[in-house]
């Protein structure tokens, strides 16, 4: 049974090479937001034929058809994830590199306040947050 992404390829029409659904099922199933040597990793592990350079050119064709979102964390490595529907923000720790997804109700309402008072009506944004994990007491 074909992934979520693998799906969206078929939709939009692109052509799938066995090397293509194998990267689109390790998106699919990724829980993080691995950059392109970790996406090579993964696949390789379930075809070593694939080359780091087919998944550089894989995941620029899927982020130029809108199926994931390439984001860049201030560590100098874009990273990737499914493009959702579903909006969230982004919480960074800058010592262990983890990217934590949240959603914020207020944060969304002070963003279109601040739009709106500055004339402008809100049609896209990104919030990404970076910090360190506090320590007990710290």
């Amino acid at each position: 049974m074909p992934d979520r992404i693998e799906k969206l390829c078929v939709e939009k029409g692109l052509r799938m090479t066995e090397q293509r659904r194998v990267i689109a099922r390790i998106l699919s199933q990724a829980e993080d937001h691995p950059d392109a040597e970790e996406l090579h990793r993964r696949a390789s592990d379930v075809d070593s034929r694939i080359s780091l350079a087919t998944v550089y050119r894989t995941v620029r064709l899927f982020e130029e058809a809108g199926i994931i979102e390439r984001h860049d964390f201030r560590d100098g490595r874009s990273r990737y994830e499914e493009a959702s529907e579903d909006h969230h923000d982004h919480l960074i720790d800058l010592k262990t590199g983890d990217v934590v997804e949240f959603m914020d109700e207020e944060i969304e309402r002070l963003q279109e306040a601040i739009a709106k008072r500055l004339g402008y009506k809100l049609v896209d944004h990104r919030l990404e947050l970076y910090g360190v994990k506090i320590e007990d007491g710290k």
